[in-house]
């Protein structure tokens, strides 16, 4: 019986202590060091949580046990070291550093236009044929969604809305059905759509709205020096009819000019009213319609100003909550930079679209736009002499503040590898 109660008191014992355990600040500590780390071999870019001066680290460089707070803050020369946690001689935690040289890109803030050419053409509604026989709708019966993208009719291929119409009064003639093949999200569709006869104009007609390309602005984010590889906006584009991501089969930026802002209040987001022309020299091409921007190559550098030099980008775990600054137009063509504050920052280890939270304080900048205006996309913001992320969304019952994405997720997106050992770590 006595040995009975010892169990159940020692049981309970350990039982408190798993609950508590995770409560304790150390504990907690521990929790938070990652078993590996990439870092850029520049100055306080390795930040490693202190356990008190009772815990000592050795590194592989040097193998004087040192306190977490007197830990060399920064690595040397690229390549790979560790660090381990010691607690009188009894090894906590190794941490695995892979050190890297500095990526520099070149931060954007110019205003582009962005003209989008769809894969095939885009149903974007229906409607009703009137036809002697009654009203019917010649799209809806052969099961064509909107969202849908049609890119084949009786074995052509279709890239523009003006390959559709000879082909549906040719087969509106002879009284054939239209064999047509769409895209439906991943899924490749086949199905038979017969064209009516309207009554009212004695034409041919599917019952659909379709649509093959589709126009804005954004402000570009980045572009490599060296591939002139680029990204822009920090979010997907969406046809604003059907909602859904827009589907690329080419497209094209090019230069714009910001002709007015309308300004954001509480509910309602605000936005840049721009000018550009589809036809204008192109900036470069569009080749990537991503959760994180679009993307693709520049034939021509911007226009350079005071923020034309590369800088080091960022990775998420050297954001830090504070000042900040991003770089957009608000009048013509001209690059300027405006104070903001990151409120939050997520230390992300792998992609996602909503890794900080920004919020305007250059009171010129609020004067004037209210705060983050659709147009405001992908303008980079930079902290501490780097390239961190993009303004991507704003929150629309507070215009002053909104989402950022971290840079590291836009260049994966790009293709570009940030993580290019030097040689001295070969």
């Amino acid at each position: 019986m006595k040995n009975d109660w010892i169990r159940k008191i020692i049981g309970l014992i350990l039982l408190v202590s798993l609950l508590t355990l995770p409560l304790v600040t150390p504990f907690q500590i521990y929790l938070s060091i990652p078993s590996q780390m990439k870092v850029f071999n520049s100055i306080d870019q390795i930040q490693l949580p202190n356990l008190g001066d009772a815990v000592t680290v050795t590194t592989t460089e040097n193998s004087h046990a040192r306190t977490a707070a007197d830990i060399m803050p920064y690595a040397e020369e690229s390549g790979d070291t560790e660090v381990i946690y010691t607690f009188s001689n009894i090894p906590l935690k190794k941490v695995d550093i892979s050190v890297y040289d500095d990526y520099y890109v070149v931060p954007g803030g110019q205003s582009i236009g962005i003209n989008l050419h769809t894969e095939g053409v885009l149903v974007v509604g229906h409607h009703i044929v009137p036809t002697e026989d009654g009203d019917k709708s010649p799209g809806e019966d052969a099961n064509i969604k909107v969202g849908d993208s049609i890119i084949q009719i009786n074995d052509q291929s279709i890239r523009k809305m003006e390959e559709v119409a000879p082909l549906v009064k040719q087969a509106g003639k002879n009284n054939s059905p239209l064999e047509i093949k769409l895209k439906r999200g991943n899924k490749t569709i086949e199905t038979s759509l017969k064209p009516q006869l309207d009554k009212n104009d004695n034409d041919y007609r599917i019952g659909l709205y379709i649509r093959d390309s589709a126009a804005g602005i954004g402000t570009m984010t980045f572009y490599d020096p060296q591939s002139k590889k680029y990204g822009a906006l920090g979010h997907i584009i969406s046809d604003m009819d059907t909602r859904k991501p827009v589907e690329i089969h080419n497209g094209s930026i090019v230069n714009s000019t910001v002709k007015e802002i309308k300004k954001g209040e509480n509910g309602i987001p605000g936005e840049k009213r721009a000018e550009f022309d589809v036809n204008d020299s192109k900036l470069g091409n569009i080749t990537k319609n991503t959760p994180f921007g679009i993307f693709g190559a520049l034939d021509s550098t911007p226009e350079k100003n005071k923020w034309s030099e590369p800088l080091p980008i960022a990775l998420p775990s050297q954001v830090k909550e504070g000042k900040a600054q991003i770089l957009t137009v608000i009048e013509g063509e001209e690059v300027e930079a405006f104070d903001v504050e990151i409120v939050n920052n997520v230390v992300q280890e792998a992609p996602a679209t909503k890794g900080m939270i920004v919020k305007i304080t250059d009171k010129r900048l609020l004067d004037a736009t209210g705060g983050i205006v659709q147009g405001m996309s992908g303008s980079p913001i930079i902290q501490n002499g780097r390239l961190i992320g993009a303004v991507t969304h704003v929150f629309v019952n507070d215009p002053t503040s909104g989402y950022g994405v971290h840079i590291e997720w836009m260049l994966n997106e790009a293709g570009i590898d940030i993580y290019k050992q030097s040689d001295k770590a070969s």
